[in-house]
């Protein structure tokens, strides 16, 4: 975190993780040179260039699209996603590199403005087999470019958290474009049952995931039983762990009640950062710390300590013996709530 902009905030962790990618890529790219020189001596040196780039940016696409679930299912992948915009940038740049070299090398050798040759080359847009497929490659392309530019937090504080977080899902529309991209050329040009099973193994897995991890937070979006219109029961004092959480779902919003210092204290789940889930974070210093991303907020108030100035809702609590018993109205972003002492503390 940084309380101004800078370009990237360079420590031990984010220059790891670069290494880490830019290792994969180069390996990943002699290995497939070799690899295909071999099995295929005859294919030009443009060929299995533009093949590279474009399988690599496939495969850190579906890294970025299983990083979330992962994450969600298992707190041991936090640490891939923490830098992930790294790896989402870095893939953009080798579908780019891809797609670039891709118009130059099958549009620029005839009179007509190579870009809008990807749209008029082929005409078959009423043909399954035929259709124009490097379009669709193009339209998620310029998909990849809006969440690449807008992926500094300047955009993020700007437009907002949801706007922000709504541009970036439509990460999902350029891996549908991509997908029949990939499946429409190959019917077209190589018809491999491999590459086929690769496609469908990768969508698999994705799908899968996110079932998985849908499926575990049932029970976080189940409402409380609102018996009275004042407070609803959500757990007992024992289902919270030390500095840690307990999530529960209130008047359709996730409310995070924590537990530290023998006291309690209630705050929205929804960190202002990314959105990422406060109630699967822990008490760090004194301070309610997100998962995903370090951001941190005080426990009874909901405000990220100076001089940072995120702000979460805060809800009130009460005790009955060992009943903990929450207030469904939320009170406005940054309000102070006296936390719940818990007795023997």
């Amino acid at each position: 975190m940084s309380v101004s902009y800078t370009s990237i905030l360079w420590n031990r962790q984010k220059k790891a993780y670069d290494l880490g990618i830019l290792v994969f890529v180069l390996v990943f790219s002699v290995l497939f040179f070799v690899g295909h020189a071999v099995l295929h001596p005859n294919a030009t040196f443009e060929t299995i260039f533009i093949r590279n780039f474009g399988l690599l940016a496939f495969l850190l696409l579906h890294v970025v699209l299983i990083i979330g679930p992962l994450a969600r299912l298992n707190a041991r992948f936090l640490v891939i996603l923490y830098n992930r915009r790294h790896l989402g940038v870095t893939m953009f740049m080798l579908a780019a590199v891809h797609g670039v070299f891709s118009i130059m090398n099958f549009h620029t050798l005839g009179d007509m403005n190579p870009i809008k040759s990807v749209f008029l080359s082929n005409l078959s847009y009423d043909s399954l087999i035929h259709f124009p497929f490097q379009v669709l490659g193009f339209l998620a392309l310029i998909i990849l470019v809006l969440m690449a530019t807008t992926s500094h937090d300047f955009w993020l504080k700007n437009l907002g958290p949801k706007v922000w977080k709504a541009l970036h899902m439509m990460v999902y529309v350029a891996y549908a474009l991509i997908i029949l991209h990939v499946v429409l050329g190959a019917l077209q040009n190589e018809n491999s049952p491999i590459l086929f099973g690769i496609v469908l193994a990768g969508f698999l897995l994705i799908s899968s995931l996110h079932l998985l991890a849908a499926f575990r937070e049932r029970s976080i979006d189940k409402p409380l039983d609102q018996a009275t219109a004042e407070w609803v029961k959500a757990c007992q004092v024992n289902d919270i762990k030390n500095d840690r959480a307990k999530i529960v779902t209130v008047s359709g919003e996730r409310v995070a009640i924590f537990k530290y210092n023998g006291k309690l204290s209630a705050v929205n789940n929804f960190c202002r950062h990314q959105g990422g889930p406060l109630g699967e974070g822990k008490i760090v210093d004194g301070c309610i710390t997100c998962p995903w991303h370090g951001y941190q907020y005080l426990p009874e108030n909901g405000q990220s300590p100076p001089p940072f100035t995120e702000k979460v809702e805060t809800y009130r609590l009460k005790l009955e013996g060992e009943e903990v018993w929450i207030h469904p109205e939320p009170l406005a972003e940054g309000t102070y709530v006296k936390p719940i002492q818990l007795a023997g503390s």
